[in-house]
């Protein structure tokens, strides 16, 4: 019988205008410490973001988003963030902000593959 790991996630959001607290869900992010696993997924649906919101920038809104997946990965392009041990980076990416780029609060949970997981959760919360 496999064992189950400890897993942690959250959703990544784009809130347009912080002070409505109005969020589109466009991925999510989970951490593995026992599958030394960090990986984000995501979508940028651009019908659907503009959409919610007219005026937001798609361009500069995907840099963001790949910022986020160089961090997980541990790019060296993601600069000295990138640079931290993996839980660190979790930490870092899951603070809590006030920008148009949020993520939830973090949710745990067990899983037998976090890479299995992540799709799971993918389809759940991002591609209802």
């Amino acid at each position: 019988m496999q064992q189950k790991h400890l897993f942690e996630y959250a959703v990544i959001r784009v809130m347009p205008r912080v002070e409505r607290e109005e969020f589109l869900n466009i991925g999510v992010i989970v951490y593995c410490a026992k599958q030394k696993f960090l990986q984000a997924r995501y979508l940028l649906d651009e019908e659907r973001l503009l959409a919610f919101s007219a005026t937001i920038d798609i361009a500069e809104l995907k840099e963001h988003v790949c910022a986020i997946e160089r961090i997980c990965l541990g790019d060296k392009a993601a600069g000295p963030i990138g640079k931290l041990d993996m839980a660190s980076r979790f930490r870092w990416l899951t603070a809590t902000r006030s920008t148009i780029l949020q993520t939830s609060k973090v949710h745990p949970g067990f899983c037998d593959d976090a890479e299995e997981t992540l799709n799971r959760l993918f389809g759940q919360l991002v591609v209802l």
